[in-house]
């Protein structure tokens, strides 16, 4: 996409399109033609970050309306029949005191395989029921958009809740970038919003990110005001929560209760405008990578608390510097199985790459490291 527009320019084939949005992983300009892959067909490879180092030096202007992360085709979404494992034992509860602490990373609409991990951690049972006790369970944010079913995953989060509540737990999310995307392709639309780089949407953003027509088909009124309460981040047990690994949190308040509170009133107050700043900040990313990023991490902790943060968002093998082969073949990216930690051990990141054949994370903290 040049400079924000929403046309799809003339004359350029599959190739062009795959590598100028696969630019979109290295560099964080955003600003190169954005247009759907050809099918059946993944995004090449991009050149080593030696070549060109990510500075985390967003221009002025940025906006999100390109693929936020290429979709790395897994036969247009269908879902992939996962087998549900035997239920373990019930997550083990302490004798007193609150439960023990897990976190999720981004779901991204992969239902099946976001059940499978809650009953793998003996948080809920073999009929999706919540078993946890007193267990405290978090999301990181991002339950739909690129797989399946993200109302499912939204309808799920939304049971166990009130289940964990019932049995002296709690199951809560954050807010991601897709929530501020979803909401605001319902409420928007098409509606034209000052994107800083040329004529934006909403709609049209939502789209090259990932939504799909089922989503909003199912969405309804009790989604849209559940997703506009949650929190953007949380402190637990010294863990600084957020979606996204971007330090522009600080430019909505000096406390967790006044970044919680700004966001929510943004979008209270329902100018498109408004919720497209909110939600072209939440979308940026690698702030705490490469030089420099652990004291990206300090910035944060010494404002709201905590003693590590924990995110999502970026997926792993991103954050790793590691990609792919185009044809699947000599792929030398290595398996996610499990949250990394990197920034001089201040920053956990739990996205496992599940829109790309990747892992969905479910991990109880602190990690054992």
């Amino acid at each position: 996409m040049v400079e924000g527009s929403m046309t799809q320019g003339a004359g350029q084939g599959p190739e062009t399109e795959r590598t100028a949005t696969l630019r979109d992983f290295r560099v964080p300009a955003y600003v190169h033609e954005a247009r759907p892959y050809a099918p059946g067909t993944p995004p090449a490879a991009p050149a080593s970050h030696a070549e060109e180092p990510y500075d985390d030096a967003y221009p002025e202007g940025y906006t999100p309306t390109q693929r936020d992360l290429p979709v790395i085709n897994r036969g247009d979404t269908v879902q992939v029949t996962v087998e549900p494992l035997p239920a373990p034992d019930p997550a083990p509860q302490p004798a007193t005191g609150p439960g023990p602490l897990y976190v999720v990373g981004d779901v991204h609409g992969y239902l099946d395989e976001l059940t499978a991990a809650l009953q793998e951690k003996g948080l809920i049972d073999a009929s999706g029921q919540w078993c946890a006790g007193t267990t405290r369970l978090w999301f990181l944010g991002d339950f739909t958009d690129r797989g399946p079913d993200g109302i499912g995953v939204i309808d799920l989060v939304m049971r166990l809740s009130a289940e964990a509540a019932a049995a002296g737990g709690y199951c809560k999310a954050l807010m991601g970038n897709h929530e501020l995307l979803l909401i605001g392709a319902k409420r928007f639309g098409d509606t034209p919003v000052n994107s800083g780089a040329g004529t934006a949407t909403f709609q049209a953003a939502w789209l090259l990110n990932g939504g799909q027509k089922t989503d909003m088909d199912r969405l309804q009124d009790h989604h849209l005001q559940w997703m506009a309460r949650l929190d953007a981040l949380e402190e637990v047990d010294g863990h600084l929560l957020v979606h996204s690994d971007t330090t522009a949190y600080l430019d909505y308040g000096r406390s967790i209760e006044e970044v919680n509170d700004t966001v929510r009133e943004t979008l209270t107050r329902n100018d498109a405008d408004e919720v497209w700043d909110l939600f072209r900040k939440f979308t940026k990313r690698f702030s705490f990578r490469d030089e420099g990023g652990a004291d990206a991490v300090r910035s944060l902790l010494d404002t709201y608390g905590g003693t590590r943060i924990v995110h999502g968002h970026s997926p792993i093998p991103y954050l790793l510097g590691e990609v792919g082969s185009e044809d699947g073949e000599d792929d030398t990216r290595t398996a996610v199985d499990g949250p990394h930690v990197y920034a001089d051990g201040l920053a956990i990141a739990m996205d496992g790459g599940v829109t790309m054949a990747g892992k969905l994370l479910v991990q109880q903290l602190p990690l054992d490291d």
